[in-house]
């Protein structure tokens, strides 16, 4: 089973940047080697929905800018679920394009304040939930 390794001062980020953002989705870029992130980079929700995201461009383009000075490459997409668990949505699940990174979901919900979970896609469609180390 493959799992990723997030330092915990990162995932400290995801968790201010999704309350920041509250109650819209926060989304970002997690960065790094393999599967082990080293870098967050969060991103304007272009769609400023409470239910959906999509990144600004010109940031992903200069976060793919700044991740090629380091040596890294996109480990993870991230965003919140304000009001949900965190689940693959069938939202989710469309906009899932990227082969080979894996889709990271942190919960505000009530009940579920500070759940993360990690999914990557298969390649008949379906996802498969991974394992998050924190450190």
């Amino acid at each position: 089973m493959l799992h990723l390794k997030m330092p915990q001062s990162i995932y400290n980020k995801l968790i201010k940047t999704a309350e920041k953002e509250s109650p819209l989705e926060a989304c970002g870029l997690l960065a790094g080697n393999d599967l082990t992130i080293h870098a967050f980079y969060p991103l304007t929700n272009m769609d400023a929905s409470a239910e959906h995201y999509s990144m600004d461009p010109a940031e992903q383009f200069n976060a793919l800018a700044d991740m090629r000075k380091h040596g890294w490459e996109i480990v993870g997409i991230w965003h919140s679920h304000p009001e949900t668990a965190a689940r693959m949505s069938v939202e989710d699940q469309k906009l899932a394009f990227m082969p080979g990174v894996s889709y990271v979901i942190l919960s505000l919900a009530a009940g579920h304040r500070g759940e993360i979970k990690s999914f990557r896609k298969n390649q008949d469609g379906s996802f498969v939930e991974e394992k998050i180390e924190l450190s």
